[in-house]
């Protein structure tokens, strides 16, 4: 009897140690995962501050127009680092202007040092042409085709343009439908002259001025050099477009 009751106060010990080892535990695992969360927590904060600080300073130098915001991605929440005795440096890894996907580079230069790669995203809203209809490839832009809209210009991979100036008068390379972006890539310059059109050369030099009738003997927008073909001498030159159905030779 005495045995069992020494063994049954054993057991009683044995597990009041094993709940408290079992408590101190826990308490360490709560511990930790709090200090990783707070560390996650600066790494993030970190980023954030220093990526919208540059993301500030890029559109300043380059007088870059427009609205933007700054998200910074989810961190591994297994992730574990030794908490930094000293404020955390940030710079940015690719790419190398803070517009779309960016990389940073969060580093603890202490005694214990360590680096992170964090992910982000800066989104910049600008005004930029876009499509009021469908229009069909080879179609001529006008006024009333275009109108300027907000559109996240990061993730415009094919180009965008910011002014109806430079799209009204271009042709275009393939269709496009309503409220679409109109891409750098979608546009051409459109054609003041085709082959066979009769045009007008003119030469010019320090004291003369000369205008003979010709034949384009092929395309060319305004500012392109195409080949033309003299109808008084038959002979064959190279001249620019200057104006439908003008070109012009230097002398």
């Amino acid at each position: 009897m005495k045995l069992l009751m020494t063994f049954s106060w054993h057991s009683l010990h044995l597990t009041r140690i094993i709940k408290q080892a079992a408590s101190a535990c826990f308490i360490i695992a709560l511990s930790s995962q709090a200090q990783a969360q707070s560390l996650q927590q600066e790494i993030i904060g970190t980023s954030q501050a220093f990526l919208e600080e540059i993301t500030a300073q890029h559109l300043s130098d380059n007088n870059i127009n427009g609205r933007h915001s700054v998200k910074i991605g989810r961190l591994d929440p297994r992730l574990r680092l030794p908490a930094c005795s000293i404020p955390l440096q940030a710079s940015l890894e690719s790419p190398a202007q803070p517009i779309g996907r960016v990389t940073l580079r969060v580093r603890c230069d202490s005694n214990a040092p360590w680096t992170i790669f964090v992910p982000g995203h800066v989104n910049l809203y600008q005004e930029v042409a876009v499509a009021v209809r469908s229009m069909q490839r080879n179609s001529v832009i006008q006024y009333s085709d275009v109108q300027l809209a907000e559109r996240d210009v990061s993730s415009l991979r094919q180009g965008y343009i910011l002014n109806l100036e430079n799209v009204v008068g271009q042709k275009l390379t393939r269709p496009v439908q309503p409220n679409q972006v109109i891409a750098v890539s979608a546009l051409k310059a459109a054609t003041a002259v085709n082959k066979g059109d009769a045009v007008v050369i003119s030469a010019s030099g320090a004291s003369m001025f000369v205008r003979m009738p010709g034949m384009a003997l092929e395309e060319g927008a305004i500012g392109q050099q195409i080949r033309v073909r003299n109808t008084r001498s038959n002979r064959v030159i190279h001249a620019r477009v200057t104006a439908p159905g003008q070109v012009e030779v230097a002398m």
